[in-house]
């Protein structure tokens, strides 16, 4: 808190005449949190018997505020009252309480949804079972590091856990809970090389127009959608016929929906414009047969509730089900496995990994993807000659039955 000075009043209203102020309290409670509170204090009578000048009223109330203005500051606040008041004695708990509180669930900051369910699942069922009691002083590199090795199944998921505690200490240093010369404990975690549990791998154009040939719409159109241009499912599901250009032959990505929540996409690169193809005469076949004529319209809404959109589980599970029929299913295929093959298939027909990154809506690209405009034009002869690849497998496996 900041050094008090308040005014000294004098209150002449009420029956007898006194000197008065008012100044901020602040309550460190058991948890580590503050509670502020107004308070007024009588300073003494400003008439009569015994009474004070204004100059003998303020000199009282800088006696009364010398221990105001002494308080500790908020690192040392945040410790129970019966620890010593450095800030290697505040409890990981509580930091990670604040940074909860004030950043995941603040929401002016405007996380999207799906990040906030992961922060909160990664706090309450990894991190602070082991770490919520621990003085942050007492946190140690090789500590974390070996509790990463015996928690985590994947080198993903050390690279989650390690980065959310990492951000909690950052943000209270950003926040001046903390000192900047406090050494961020998770800064000498090192992992070691990248391992995968699932193999990172896609279907062949042949396998993967068996497993399509499996599906009906809504499921299928999906699924197109998901292939031929590399959109999210999310971003799929999230559009509206406002978002469907049916001359131009393109989509604009504007929303996505995931698990009941609809918002923005969530970095800037994912605003974009992707092109339809030869799934434009799918499209128009599609918003005729479902009667779907005004731009709010979502154009995959729910079988029961046209109010609302489909939800993605029911697309994976359809998918699912159909690469199984076929025998090509493997551990981790879904619906990302899809957004992967077209992403491959695009720079295997003639596309830069700029142009490809730029399609995809990758945040994680280098300098030069910012002074990269992939036109239009070239965008449709990719994503033509993706459809024309599947095509022709396709029919070399009627040609093969036949």
């Amino acid at each position: 808190m900041k050094v008090q000075h308040p005014q000294v009043h004098q209150r002449t209203d009420r029956k007898g005449t006194y000197w008065f102020f008012r100044y901020w309290h602040e309550e460190p409670l058991p948890d580590g949190s503050i509670k502020t509170t107004r308070r007024f204090h009588t300073l003494g009578p400003s008439k009569g018997q015994d009474s004070l000048t204004q100059k003998e009223a303020e000199a009282q109330r800088d006696r009364v505020l010398a221990g105001v203005n002494s308080t500790p500051p908020p690192a040392e606040l945040a410790v129970p009252v019966q620890q010593p008041t450095d800030a290697g004695a505040i409890l990981f708990g509580n930091l990670a309480e604040m940074w909860r509180k004030d950043y995941v669930e603040n929401p002016k900051i405007r996380l999207a949804e799906p990040t906030r369910i992961k922060y909160r699942s990664r706090l309450q069922y990894h991190i602070l079972p082991r770490w919520r009691d621990v003085p942050i002083g007492q946190m140690r590199s090789k500590e974390i590091l070996d509790w990463l090795h015996a928690e985590c199944t994947s080198w993903y998921m050390m690279v989650d856990l390690r980065n959310v505690m990492s951000t909690i200490f950052t943000k209270a240093q950003e926040w001046e809970v903390l000192p900047d010369t406090f050494a961020n404990p998770t800064r000498r975690v090192r992992l070691g090389r990248k391992w995968v549990v699932r193999p990172e791998q896609i279907l062949s154009e042949e396998e993967t127009m068996q497993v399509l040939a499996r599906l009906d719409d809504p499921h299928l159109l999906i699924c197109e959608t998901c292939l031929s241009t590399g959109a999210r499912i999310s971003e799929v599901l999230g559009l509206t016929l406002q978002h469907l250009d049916l001359l131009k032959g393109i989509l604009h990505i504007r929303q996505r929906h995931c698990r009941g929540d609809i918002d923005v996409p969530k970095t800037k690169n994912s605003r974009r414009v992707l092109t339809l193809g030869a799934l434009v005469a799918r499209y128009q076949d599609w918003i005729t047969k479902e009667n779907i004529t005004q731009p709010h319209q979502w154009l995959f809404p729910q079988e029961d509730d046209a109010q609302r959109p489909m939800w993605d589980s029911g697309v994976r599970k359809a998918l699912k089900i159909a690469a199984r029929a076929v025998e090509h299913d493997f551990l981790g295929f879904g619906l990302h496995s899809l957004r992967r093959a077209n992403i491959t298939w695009r720079q295997e027909v003639g596309a830069s990994s700029i142009e490809a990154s730029k399609i995809a809506g990758h945040s994680s690209v280098n300098m030069t993807n910012d002074y990269t405009h992939v036109q239009l034009r070239r965008q449709e002869e990719l994503t033509r000659a993706i459809q024309e690849r599947l095509q022709e497998a396709s029919h070399r496996l009627r040609r093969a039955s036949a």
